[in-house]
């Protein structure tokens, strides 16, 4: 797992390694001060309870080993064979792919020893359930158990996991994106190419937005796109972290996945909620809390996430850094994806639900304006999508779109170092926002 911390004075950025090796040795994470958004079971019927339990039977599956993490998780260690994945009905006869058939090949400088070196410091300690040392045995996968309250800060038993419908479809014939206005707001950047995409790759700066009421979330993620972007039938990979009270409980934020192959109805659901996607790691649990998180004016951290679809299989994979495989997405739960994807977004989405009659304080990215910069402003950075040749390419010619950018924005730009970035976010009710 690639975390790297960087630093800037007046005149340029720089990499500080000295930080990583002060913080693995005192073990002195960053931690976020989580607040509880779990309020005391509400009484339910015995027949709702028993459904509930029925799912949480189907999605937790019997572990061989199971460890306590610090911020309250519980991480089951689950044999790779048994996890929720495969009991989706297109995947009865799905054999695990071990590994891709081909990574893709980087396209311009390698990186330095001394980047290498500082990327492997901390690879052992960016999740939080990491802190102790403990892993899961070679064989099974690390899943985060869900419980009854999970279920329950869902709007119904069918909602748990899943995204609420952002897309309106008789307004999206212009914007080529997941929004909507169903109070889902976003500030992305965006390519398009008539060329066919077979992946993308970015470094995402990683922070602890606020979330003002329990059903809101503030995400930063890469969408991959294909399908009709007016009709039910669009499909997406997504990857990223999030924070999301009404998912998890806290104020955290979180590695997560999801993936829809119609529009975000009935297909699909965040992380491993769902059958779908397929883990192979047995060191990263997706939907576990990370750390150290960046800081104002202070460190930053930010994490490498790569989708590519397999040159030879067919299926979508994910990685974290430059070599950590994290699991894949079949291709046999997609219809266009199954072929390549035609859009890639990068950018950062949060929902404002106008609960208090005004528009959300909930942040995106670090909670402050792109203008402000770095150690201030969160970022996106090395924008690189997949092309036809398992390769990657540095991407030049992006578009940039946010609905409100009183509330949240974002601003591009280019470098040698970062290639194509951009700073966004925000943080939503301000004088100017309401």
């Amino acid at each position: 797992m690639e975390v790297i911390v960087l630093a800037s004075n007046k005149r340029s950025l720089f990499l500080i390694f000295l930080v990583y090796v002060v913080l693995v040795r005192s073990q002195k994470l960053t931690h976020v001060s989580a607040v509880n958004y779990t309020k005391p079971l509400r009484q339910v019927s015995s027949l709702r309870a028993e459904r509930i339990q029925k799912h949480l039977n189907k999605i937790n599956k019997p572990p061989v080993f199971t460890i306590q993490s610090p911020d309250g998780d519980v991480i089951d260690c689950v044999p790779k064979r048994k996890q929720p994945a495969l009991d989706h009905p297109l995947l009865k006869h799905h054999k695990i792919q071990k590994a891709p058939t081909r990574m893709p090949e980087m396209m311009g400088k390698e990186r330095s020893e001394d980047v290498k070196e500082a990327a492997n410091v901390l690879e052992s300690a960016w999740q939080m359930w990491h802190v102790n040392g403990t892993r899961c045995p070679k064989g099974t996968v690390p899943i985060r158990r869900n419980t009854m309250n999970d279920v329950l800060r869902a709007k119904s038993l069918f909602d748990f996991g899943k995204k609420r419908r952002s897309i309106e479809l008789d307004r999206r014939s212009e914007k080529p994106d997941a929004l909507g206005t169903s109070g889902h707001e976003h500030a992305i950047a965006y390519t398009e190419t008539s060329s066919e995409i077979y992946g993308a790759k970015a470094t995402i700066n990683v922070w602890d937005p606020k979330i003002e009421e329990v059903n809101e979330f503030s995400l930063s993620q890469i969408w991959i796109l294909s399908g009709s972007f007016v009709g039910p039938d669009l499909n997406s990979i997504e990857a990223g972290w999030q924070v999301s009270p009404e998912l998890y409980g806290d104020n955290r934020p979180r590695l997560f996945t999801y993936w829809t192959s119609d529009s975000y109805q009935a297909t699909g659901c965040y992380n491993l909620l769902c059958s779908g996607f397929i883990q192979t790691n047995n060191k990263i649990a997706i939907g576990a809390a990370i750390s150290p998180l960046s800081t104002f004016k202070g460190n930053q951290f930010d994490i490498t996430i790569l989708i590519w679809k397999d040159p030879k299989m067919g299926n979508w994979w994910m990685g974290l850094g430059d070599n950590t495989l994290v699991g894949y997405w079949p291709a046999e739960l997609f219809t266009h994806l199954a072929d390549h994807a035609t859009t890639v977004e990068w950018g950062g989405e949060v929902v404002n639900t106008r609960a208090s009659g005004r528009h959300t304080t909930t942040q995106m990215g670090s909670g402050h304006f792109p203008d402000e910069g770095f150690g201030k402003a969160s970022y996106f950075r090395n924008l690189e999508i997949v092309d036809s040749d398992n390769s990657l390419v540095p991407v030049h010619d992006i578009k940039i779109l946010a609905e409100n950018t009183e509330c949240y924005d974002i601003k591009s730009s280019y470098s040698n170092e970062w290639g194509t970035y951009f700073y966004y976010g925000g943080p939503g009710f301000n004088p100017t926002c309401s």
